[in-house]
């Protein structure tokens, strides 16, 4: 994708940086934007928790069938899918010899230290995002979509979780559009909602010029702040109203996210998001059970670890005493 005005980090508030990064998610997820005059699209499916909760409660049915000015945005990793989609793209294209064991180890390190231990360190940040850039610069946009379909297919069809797929289903048969949100590439977000039967993806948008990656970002990340600016943007565009619509996301990263929205969902949800999705009496959904509950993430790093020689354990650990 064409740069919008891309400057480097350094000459653009954080701020500024999460609002860039926010519009050209919003823009490209309109125009990858796969919503049709049908848009249940995935399989029939049981109803979803939360519709069947609310009606023993007494409570009006949510999602409201045909309110077109309502959406559903879903965070990707740990929320729609076991693990991270980040670790599972890098687990095939190491695969398929885009990059040496080295350089996945430094990776699959720099990766789980940000979403596992969830450290914002500025420094490490720009380290890890500079390597990830730094795998796909000069590889044309195309072959790295193709290559996602089959990675798609090889490690992450069998990790999407049902009772959220569900919730996503409920959205799609009332009418609404559903878009996943995410700090995954956005290409790669794109193809799993696809796969999903959603409407489309908001993630990071990698500058391209004339179809092949240059190595920089449109703004920074779509992490924390950034998906809020995304999410705004998308609801502008599309005319929607956020009081009605509707979030849900597993990481108290994306607070800012949920807090924009009418109705928001604490899904699988870490230590912080559950404490703070208590206190304000946001609606809870977890998925997992027993042993995988308290090792939440560890699926994503799991299979990278073991690739780059069991680099990502100590995290993990790290991951578990928080």
């Amino acid at each position: 994708m064409a740069a919008l005005g891309w400057l480097t980090p350094r000459r653009r508030s954080a701020t500024a940086r999460s609002v860039l990064a926010g519009e050209a998610a919003a823009e490209a997820a309109r125009r990858t934007s796969l919503a049709t005059d049908d848009t249940s699209l995935l399989p029939e499916t049981p109803e979803a928790p939360e519709a069947a909760a609310s009606e023993a409660a007494g409570e009006p049915a949510f999602p409201v069938a045909g309110d077109d000015r309502a959406a559903a945005f879903f965070d990707l990793d740990n929320t729609v899918m076991q693990g991270a989609a980040l670790f599972h793209f890098g687990r095939g294209l190491y695969k398929r010899k885009f990059f040496q064991r080295r350089e996945l180890t430094r990776f699959a390190w720099q990766q789980a230290w940000f979403r596992l231990a969830g450290v914002e360190d500025p420094e490490h940040m720009q380290d890890a995002r500079d390597s990830a850039l730094s795998i796909v610069k000069g590889h044309r946009v195309s072959e790295l979509m193709s290559i996602g379909e089959e990675i798609y297919d090889e490690y992450m069809a069998d990790r999407i979780w049902p009772g959220t797929r569900a919730l996503a289903q409920a959205h799609l048969d009332a009418g609404q559009k559903v878009w996943l949100v995410t700090a995954a590439p956005v290409e790669t977000a794109t193809i799993i909602a696809r796969r999903l039967g959603l409407t489309g993806a908001l993630g990071t948008v990698a500058e391209s010029v004339d179809g092949v990656y240059t190595g920089r970002l449109v703004g920074e990340p779509l992490h924390g702040p950034a998906k809020a600016e995304a999410v705004r943007a998308l609801a502008a565009a599309e005319g929607l109203d956020l009081d009605r619509c509707a979030a849900y996301s597993d990481s108290h990263n994306d607070i800012p996210m949920l807090s924009l929205v009418g109705h928001p969902y604490a899904i699988n949800p870490d230590t912080k998001l559950r404490k703070h999705a208590r206190a304000l009496d946001w609606r809870l959904r977890d998925y997992r059970t027993g042993r995988k509950a308290a090792k939440v993430g560890i699926p994503a790093a799991a299979g990278v670890g073991a690739l780059a020689g069991g680099t990502v354990a100590a995290v993990a650990l790290h991951r578990r005493r928080r």
